[in-house]
């Protein structure tokens, strides 16, 4: 590991873009430490209590929900405008022409994905705003209904999330690692420490029981940790021949991996979002003078609260998780496309005709992949939700959550591919 850590001190290039992302990781911190004015933090700290999804959905965007900061929204307008992208892709052919582009056409969609950002914010800004004051009773932030102080709070938020959306590109462009999953890995490692000392504390004062269900989770967290690592890593490569007379007419040989978790986190922040609505929709029920609706309410925040969830709420956060797996592999994802360009390509797959059976056969390996992918992330996602209804443990009380989990294992094991990869670089250049 020494060794390791000397070869990347070593490669000068490395370690400057190593010392310039961990630079630009502490600005973003600062940032998320800086309250918009105005605002009753205390009123704040009551509603997450309340409320673990915001703390969860806070952490999943990177951003600074739990103290109000000026990147309060973090980076979920940019995440919510790249997927929009995305799907309008399939949808709309002239981002779909660009999207096959090269860098050219990605560069044009990623201009795009930049102004899509900036209403979404705007808009998202205020809505949240709503819901936090909503949630508080009020008592968050006086007079919002008032133009002349939610607006201004909107352009800061607002600034906020294209400030974090620049310093991202700074670290994809100058420094290691996608800048956008490193900040929201920040976000989640920052969180840890305090965690730790609030339980600690407690014991301290003579309730070592939440201690012991604490120390369960760490064992069960390791357990989840190996379980995401080798999911993450796993994949089933489908074997393609190429004719080529190079190889004296046998073919080359190459592989299509299809990997187990194909969708990512997109299913997970998908599930959270159609679960955090009906508890929005229900807040406004509440204050209804309708009798229907207020038992509509109640019925809700009942049913669908994440801070004592029923079996209803996880049985349906773990297949809302699946569905939207299928959902974004079958926009994603092309058989079609896939095995019209291995065979344009002169390549088959043995034992598969060419054209519309080896799309047929690529779509079967992909869904049969997917359901299984789409159970790992339920599994991994309401585990710990699980072990806070049957524990003293509460959601805030986990030092991370399944979904933080998953982030943090994969961004890891990109940066150690491409920090691999830069060290290969380096000694090449040595040799030539």
């Amino acid at each position: 590991m020494f060794k390791y850590f000397h070869q990347i001190w070593r490669s000068t290039t490395l370690r400057k873009k190593i010392l310039f992302t961990l630079a630009i990781l502490l600005v973003y911190r600062l940032a998320s430490h800086i309250t918009v004015p105005g605002v009753n933090i205390d009123a704040l700290g009551r509603i997450f209590e309340q409320n673990s999804l915001l703390g969860v959905f806070s952490v999943l965007t990177g951003g600074g929900m739990d103290s109000f900061s000026i990147v309060l929204m973090g980076l979920s307008p940019y995440i919510n405008a790249s997927i929009i992208l995305q799907l309008m892709t399939v949808v709309i052919p002239k981002l779909e022409a660009l999207s096959k582009e090269g860098m050219e056409g990605r560069r044009k969609i990623n201009q795009y994905t930049r102004l899509l950002t900036i209403p979404l914010a705007f808009l998202q800004s205020y809505g949240m705003i709503i819901l936090l004051n909503q949630s508080s009773q009020g008592s968050l932030i006086s007079n919002v209904s008032d133009p002349a102080v939610v607006i201004p709070i909107m352009l800061i938020v607002t600034a906020g999330t294209l400030f974090l959306m620049w310093l991202g590109e700074l670290i994809t462009e100058n420094g290691i690692g996608n800048g956008i999953s490193l900040m929201i890995f920040a976000s989640i490692i920052s969180g840890m420490p305090g965690v730790v000392g609030r339980i600690l504390g407690i014991a301290q004062g003579g309730d070592t029981t939440k201690l012991t269900y604490f120390i369960l989770f760490i064992g069960l967290t390791i357990l989840m940790l190996i379980f995401v690592v080798l999911i993450t890593e796993g994949q089933r490569n489908i074997p393609i021949t190429y004719a080529t007379r190079a190889t004296g007419g046998k073919g080359e040989k190459a592989n299509l991996p299809i990997r187990v978790n194909q969708a990512g986190m997109i299913p997970i922040i998908f599930a959270i979002s159609m679960m955090t609505f009906p508890s929005v929709v229900a807040q406004f029920f509440n204050g209804s003078q309708s009798e229907t609706l207020h038992s509509i309410g109640g019925f809700i925040l009942k049913y669908f609260n994440a801070t004592n969830p029923t079996y209803l709420y996880m049985v349906l956060y773990f297949l809302l998780i699946i569905a939207f797996s299928y959902f974004y592999i079958s926009v994603t994802f092309n058989p079609d496309q896939v095995a019209e360009n291995i065979q344009k390509r002169g390549g088959f797959i043995p034992g598969i005709r060419p054209g519309s059976q080896t799309a047929d056969f690529l779509a079967n390996v992909s869904s049969r992949m997917n359901l299984f992918g789409g159970i790992f992330l339920g599994i991994v996602a309401t585990l710990p939700i699980l072990f806070t209804k049957y524990t003293t443990l509460s959601s805030s009380d986990l030092i991370i959550s399944g979904s933080g989990l998953i982030i943090v294992v994969g961004v890891v094991l990109e940066l150690i591919r491409q920090i691999d990869a830069q060290l290969v670089m380096h000694d090449y250049d040595k040799l030539y």
